[in-house]
């Protein structure tokens, strides 16, 4: 075979099977995202034990629950970097590897002040697996199930969620140390990422090693498909994150800026305040635990149904939809009288919101070419985690003033500018990956 054969590594996934390097890729990318949203959940499960005992009032514990997440806003920027340099695969082993020593440190914590910077640290240190997981599961995957694969692994989300729902009820009487500790075991999985995922061979080709992209196609496919790959760029240096503002590109960061904000913080400010607003609406502790369980498997035919419509109707459609049921559903629910249309309107809004997340964490990682891909997702991650820390701060104090009503219809507004804002952005279904 002659340089003439030689193709953009892309074209190689065109005909490509889903086989079972894909399947176990996956399974380990997916469990890697269970462990982000575990980590994101448990103390927001466990808020109310640390608030009595460090005396905390509302506003320390939205600030509390919003360090994790301050933390990722310039971790991100650091692990886009480090994942155009060092590697999609080095920069996840890295990130879940070093999460491992903070849920002990959680543990032991002597104070507020110094658990919260306890977890400032960890989202500094937990952003790379955020920033890389879902890119590296797109660069791996087969043109014709690449939307699919990746909505299902962003199902990972309820099951972390369940899982330290979980925890939390199983280790209730050992105290809140005992549920966050826990974790600490989690960042072992760092060892089965190490042995079953591949690097992207997107970024091998972009940095010019094309025998290794080679390789990896050859493992993925099985040993079906012989590649030949082209270099992907003439410059092996890493672009800076203002690239992604630069000609071309500008308006794409714009609008995903503003759907990354205001979709995060439609979730996230319901979600980091929901066994608050039920407890006001006379769930207790166990109650309210329930209703979150139930919610979180509400999300599993979100995902299926979104992942089955991606592939058929395309990115814009299914998400402009599931985010309109969003909104629709966000605005029952804050105007519930009883606790079964309190229920009904939040399941909805389980499945549709849910769904809508697995095809943007797709969409996300097919909007910018490999070159910039990295930190194009990094800045949507980071963009996500400043919604994320001002969103518990502002909705506590909405909640401090206002009331139930109030609060969630104010948070639901934000799922209606994700609405309008994903209109305008490029379909990506069917594209090769440059």
């Amino acid at each position: 075979m002659n340089d003439a054969n030689k193709q953009p590594v892309g074209e190689w996934f065109e005909g490509m099977a889903l086989g079972r390097a894909h399947w176990l890729a996956g399974f380990t990318l997916f469990v890697t995202f269970v462990i982000e949203a575990w980590e994101m959940m448990i103390l927001i499960l466990n808020a109310g034990s640390i608030a009595a005992e460090f005396e905390l009032d509302a506003e320390q514990v939205g600030f509390l629950i919003s360090a994790i997440f301050l933390g990722m806003i310039p971790g991100s920027i650091i692990w886009g970097r480090l994942s155009d340099t060092i590697g999609r695969k080095r920069s996840l082993l890295l990130s879940v590897g070093l999460y491992t020593i903070f849920p002990i440190l959680t543990a032991f914590a002597p104070s507020y002040e110094a658990l919260w910077a306890i977890r400032f640290l960890c989202g500094m240190v937990l952003s790379g697996a955020l920033v890389v997981t879902f890119p590296l599961f797109t660069e791996l995957l087969p043109l014709k199930v690449r939307g699919q694969g990746t909505v299902y692994l962003s199902a990972g989300w309820p099951v972390g969620m369940l899982g330290a729902i979980a925890v939390t009820a199983l280790l209730a009487s050992y105290g809140w140390r005992s549920a966050l500790g826990f974790s600490t075991v989690l960042g072992f999985w760092a060892l089965v990422i190490w042995k079953l995922v591949p690097e992207s061979p997107y970024w091998l080709a972009e940095r010019g090693k094309t025998d290794e992209a080679d390789a990896t196609i050859l493992h993925l496919s099985g040993g079906t498909v012989q590649a030949r790959t082209m270099p992907m760029s003439d410059n092996a240096e890493s672009p800076s994150i203002f690239a992604i503002f630069g000609s071309g590109l500008l308006a794409v960061t714009i609008l995903q800026t503003v759907i990354n904000f205001c979709f995060s913080w439609g979730y996230w400010g319901l979600t980091s305040w929901l066994p608050t607003l039920l407890s006001e609406r006379g769930l207790s502790s166990g109650e309210g635990l329930g209703f979150l369980a139930l919610s979180a498997l509400f999300m599993f035919p979100g995902y299926i149904s979104a992942s089955f419509l991606t592939g058929r109707y395309g990115r814009k459609k299914v998400m402009t939809a599931f985010v309109l049921f969003s909104t629709v559903a966000g605005f029952g629910f804050a105007y519930s009288q009883t606790i079964a249309q309190m229920y009904a309107w939040n399941f909805m809004l389980s499945f549709f919101s849910l769904g809508a997340w697995g095809v943007w964490n797709t969409w996300l990682g097919e909007i910018y070419a490999t070159r910039n891909r990295g930190q194009g997702v990094a800045w949507g991650v980071m963009t996500q985690r400043v919604a994320n820390s001002i969103a518990p701060i502002a909705i506590g104090a909405v909640l401090a003033g206002g009331s139930f009503l109030q609060t969630v219809s104010f948070i639901s507004l934000f799922l209606a500018i994700t609405f309008i804002a994903a209109l305008f952005l490029k379909e990506t279904e069917g594209e090769v990956l440059t």
